[in-house]
Order: structure tokens, then sequence, then C-alpha cells
């Protein structure tokens, strides 16, 4: 990997929040083992049966062996040979077959499973839980880099847990086993095998040591090429209307580039390291075959478990090569799945690095209801939707337990706010903004004047630094951010249409709503015209955000998502900023008519837009620089006058 690369990838890993997490491997296989316990347990029977079965032709080679001597020697008849050793032996070999045969059918399906199943609810914690998240780290993180947790990472992860899981458990089990035959056959050329598994495993420890950093490379990388590919698919129409598409080739031949880089060093180390071991384990047992042999044909003693202290004999070291194969083989084995536990590694990681993000803070405990305030003041809930109900906050008071209900009028006082989206890089300074029940509220400025993030702060989606906001006289802080959110509509730039039909997208505002209530929404928002034009109406399935809709078109049905929600409050942020000027008086009529009796936070930079708000707000860094309706702005012919009169444009 070239300098610049990897000056480029630490700076992407500073940016990013999405670090590996120590431990995480570990802590995977802990929760893995630990999912369903009975499984769990069952499967390493089987594991140890189906070990157990895979040394039973070394445990019969040695009275084979001894026995045969026994015929040349005239002790034993051929008849009484194969009666009482060979018949034994076979029938033995059957059933340890037979049942290391059921055992590995049932923990090779069992691990299946389990391996499935884990997955599948890793999954669902991670969405679950992505979504607790604050907007500030889906603000910080690339989308692709966010999506290569979901792909890469968790397929990754997925193959570890279903394969190099499986075999790592199979190999251990195995050895112990076959270690334990060993030294039951001969503590002497146990030692030779002893020397080659340490030998494999430093070489597997050096090499998986190196390869995993390498590995961890790629998973980054991997993140880095999604998110640019994720840029490039979304702004395609920009690619090649500016003549791009070379750059845009240039910038993803670098990254996929240095992608490949350090996936070649990564599986350079990984193929490397088997025939490595092979060698290893090659070398082991033609020593053992040559030294035990040699021992044999001088007549030298033997020590093993089995017999103390005997002659070696041919028997002995027969039924120790195949062992000291089987040892070294597994040994190889489990030596290859170190780079595969390195880029799990690395991939689980990550995936626990947004498992571990702090989810969005909410300490409110005043909830919205629904009811009906009685003429003694009382509240009477109802659970649905009834004829007259109106919205209430529920107010328990911690002092004396309490109960009371405040009316949900749209009263939203800003009072002194300062924000900051990073320390030292303030946004809003001592911002005050007053908006009475169903007034219309206007903010207008230039880009960066901290008009949206005024909108941002309304819905809690980042808390402010010093000052309070009070909704209905109650500080939003005390107010649940689900009861404060579903109070408030929003209409933003940046249309979010989903994969389904028409009237699914409208009634995405309330999931309860009816098909007749989503239809009204949409004659309010001026969308049932062309709506009806549409293939299948209501009924039409849109797919990729919309793209065959126009910009207008979307907007329209976002509008109208909105009015099915039926908030007090509106929040409009440039929210005919794409479409035509005639459409835009469609549309503006339907706004007009959403936002009759609705407190309203408009942003616009069309100035016609807002010429019938209450209060027009101008705002310039962060500060509110004048206040007042469209006439007492013009008539202080200040920024305000400058910018309805063309003399200066808002950038």
């Amino acid at each position: 990997m070239s300098t610049t690369d990897q000056q480029k990838l630490a700076e992407l890993r500073a940016q990013s929040q999405i670090t590996p997490t120590k431990g995480a491997l570990m802590r995977l296989i802990k929760e893995y083992l630990s999912y369903r316990p009975w499984l769990t347990v069952l499967i390493i029977v089987g594991i140890i049966l189906s070990c157990f079965s895979s040394i039973g032709s070394s445990i019969v080679i040695l009275p084979i062996v001894n026995k045969v001597n026994d015929v040349y020697s005239g002790l034993i008849t051929v008849e009484e040979y194969l009666s009482e050793t060979v018949q034994p032996c076979v029938i033995f070999l059957v059933v340890v077959y037979a049942v290391g045969l059921i055992a590995m059918t049932t923990y090779t399906v069992g691990m299946a499973w389990l391996g499935q199943s884990f997955m599948t609810e890793l999954r669902n914690r991670l969405f679950d839980h992505m979504e607790s998240l604050p907007i500030s780290f889906f603000d910080r993180n690339q989308k692709g880099d966010i999506m290569s947790v979901y792909t890469n990472d968790i397929e990754g992860t997925r193959q570890f847990i279903i394969q190099s899981l499986q075999s790592f458990l199979t190999c251990s089990l195995n050895l112990l086993f076959l270690v334990a035959m060993m030294l039951t056959y001969s503590i002497f050329l146990m030692l030779i095998s002893a020397a080659a598994i340490a030998a494999m495993l430093v070489t597997s420890k050096l090499m998986g040591k190196r390869s995993s950093r390498h590995y961890d490379d790629v998973q980054h990388w991997v993140g880095v090429q999604e998110g640019l590919i994720e840029e490039m698919m979304g702004g395609m129409k920009v690619v090649k209307s500016f003549n791009h598409e070379r750059k845009a080739r240039e910038a993803f031949d670098r990254v996929n580039n240095a992608l490949c880089d350090s996936a070649i060093r990564a599986n350079v180390l990984s193929f490397t390291l088997g025939p490595i071991l092979n060698h290893i384990g090659v070398i082991a047992y033609v020593l053992i075959a040559v030294v035990g042999c040699a021992v044999a044909s001088a007549g030298g003693m033997n020590f093993g478990f089995m017999e103390m202290w005997a002659p070696m004999n041919l028997g002995v070291v027969l039924a120790f090569i195949p062992l000291a194969q089987q040892t070294t083989g597994n040994v190889n084995q489990l030596g290859q799945q170190f780079p595969y536990f390195a880029m799990s590694a690395a991939g689980a990681g990550r995936i626990y690095s947004v498992m571990d993000k702090k989810p969005e803070a909410d300490e409110g405990y005043v909830t919205l209801v629904r009811g009906v305030f009685a003429e003694d003041g009382s509240f009477q809930l109802h659970e649905t939707a009834q004829p007259g109900d109106t919205w209430a906050w529920r107010h328990e008071h911690q002092a004396d337990h309490t109960v009371t209900y405040v009316p949900l009028k749209g009263d939203i006082v800003l009072q002194g706010v300062d924000f900051s989206y990073e320390p030292g890089k303030q946004v809003l300074r001592d911002v005050s903004v007053y908006a009475k029940p169903g007034q219309k509220v206007a903010l207008v400025g230039a880009t960066g004047a901290g008009k949206t993030t005024i909108t941002n702060l309304l819905n809690r989606f980042y808390d402010i630094e010093d000052g309070k906001i009070r909704y209905d006289g109650i500080n939003i802080n005390k107010i649940k951010k689900r009861d404060l959110r579903l109070s408030l509509g929003m209409v933003i730039q940046d249309t979010s249409l989903f994969t389904g039909t028409v009237m699914d997208n409208i009634r995405y505002g309330r999931l309860d709503a009816t098909d007749e209530e989503c239809i009204a929404a949409a004659k309010l928002a001026n969308a049932d015209g062309f709506i009806r034009m549409l293939p299948e109406g209501y009924n039409t399935v849109i797919e990729g955000d919309g793209s065959s809709l126009s910009q207008g078109q979307c907007q329209l049905l976002s509008i109208a998502r909105v009015a099915v929600a039926n908030p007090p409050v509106l929040i409009l942020d440039e929210a005919t900023s794409s479409i035509d000027t005639r459409t835009e008086a469609i549309v503006t009529d339907g706004m007009d008519k959403l936002m009759d009796g609705r407190t309203t936070f408009a942003i616009a930079h069309r100035l016609s837009t807002i010429r019938n708000s209450n209060v027009i707000i101008v705002m310039d860094h962060g500060r509110i620089i004048e206040r007042g309706t469209h006439e007492q702005l013009l008539a202080q012919k200040g920024v305000y006058f400058q910018l309805y009169s063309g003399t200066t444009e808002l950038e």
C-alpha cells in the first residue's frame, strides 16, 4: 500500500465512528455458545463422538499387527486369529464409524441451524440498535461504511460462525483425543510430534498476526469503496452532466487498487500458511516412521501409558503413524483458520463498534395522549381515536406523583439558545424565537445561517448547549422524544420515498390511517390529480426512492404524508424548492390548507412563499439580525428589504 493510501486510510479511520472493538471475536464466540446452551451441548457431544470414531483405526492396528506375530510364531491358528482378533476389530470399527457418522451429521446440521439462527438474531439486534442511535451517528458516517457492516462484516462473521468455528472446535477436540492416544502408545515418539505441533502453532500465530492487520485494512477499504459506489450511483446524473465519468473512474480505481493491494497481502499470507504447515507435518511423521522403525530394529525400549516400559515394536510404530498424520493434519487445518479468525475479528469488531454506540438518550417523562377534556377540567383518556378527541400532554409530577394534563396547542418558545455540532464551532448564538399557536414563523438567511439547525433542535435530533426550548410551557427535555416527534410534522427538501405503493408511502405518516384518510390527505396536498393518472393509481408501486416520479411529485407525496399524520406543528424545510413555479402555486394552496390552525416553521429561499407569515426571522451566522412581518421588514429597509428587492441574493 502506498504512503498516500496509508495516509488516506488513517484519515478515514479518524473520521469514522465505526472503529473495530477490541476483544470482539471472543465476545462473539461467547454469545454464540450461550445462544442455545442445550444445542451447544448436543453439538459438543456430537463432535466428541466424531473425534473418537476418527481414531478407531489406530486402536485396532496394534492388536491386529501384534497378533500376526503370534500366528507366525505358531501360538495361535489363522482361524483363531480371524475369529478372536480380526472379527471383533471389524465389528468395533463398524459400530464406531456408524456412531461417528451419526454424530457428524448431528453436529453439522446443529451448527448450521445454530449459526444461521444466531446470525439472524445478530442482524436483528444490529438493526434495532441502529434505529436507536442519534442522528449525529448517521451524519458523521458514510452510508456505504454503515452498509458495509451489514454486508461485508456480517457475511465474514457468518462464514466464521458456520465454517471456521466448527473446524476450530472439531480440530481442538480431535487433538485432545489424538494426544491422549499417542501418549498411551509412546511418549518417546510423542516428543517428535510435540516439536512439530509447536513449530506449526508458532508459524500460524506469527503469520496470522501479520495477516490480521491486512484483513483489518481490507474491511476498511471495502467500507470506503461501498461508500464511493453509493455516492456515485446516487449522483450519476450529475456525473454524466458534467462529463466526470473519467474522474469518477479514477477515484474508484484508486480505492479499488488500495483494496486489492491489502487483499493480496492478506491472502498471500493465508494461502502460504497451508503449504508451510503441511510440509512441517510431512517432515514430522517421516521422522516418526524412521526413528520408530530404527529403534524397533535395534531392540530399543519404548515408554507409554499402555506399557510403561517395553520393547519398541512394529505395531506401536504402525499405530502411531496415522495418529501423527491426523495430529499434524488437524494442526494444519487449525492453523489455516487463523487468517479467517483475523478477518472475522475485524468484521466482528466493526459490528460491535456499532452495537456499543450509546443509543439516543431520552430522559423525558411527559407523554402525548388522546382524549376529551370534561367541563370540570379533568381529562378522559381514549385508547382509540373518537370524534371530538384532542391531544394533551400527560405530565406525571415526580414529587407528589400527581398527574396533570396540558392541552396540546403548539405554543413553542426558544429562549437564549446556544448550540454547536462540534466543540468550539458555535452554530447558534443566543437565539430566541416565539411561535404562538397557529402562527406561521418563517426563517430566512444564507446557507449555514442556522435555519435547519433550529428545526433539528425542535425535533431533538440534537440537544442544545444553553438556553431553553419550551413546548406548551413544557421544557422539551422533559417530553419523550417519540411523543415530541409525533406532534411535529416535517417536510424537508430531500424527499424520502420507500419501496411500496403510493398508498403505503402516504400511510407512512400514520400507520393506522384508512384509505379514505390517505386519499383526503392527498387531495389536501393537491397530489390526488397526478396520483390517479399513474398506471395503478394509489396502488402504483414506487421503487428506487421514487425515481419514476418527478421531484415535484415526490414532494407532493411527502406533503400528503404529513397531512395524514395531522400534527399540530409543521416544519417546512425548503418544502417547495424542487417544484416548478406552476406546481408551486398548486402546492402552496394545499400547504395553506395544511397550515391552517397549525403552528408552522417555514424555511424558504423563495421569499414570495413566506409573505403571509406572522413573523419573519432573518438569520446570519447563527444570530437573529431582523424580526417582523413582511411589511415591517420592508419598512426597515434592512437585509430583508435587500433580499426581497433583489439587491442581495441568498447564497
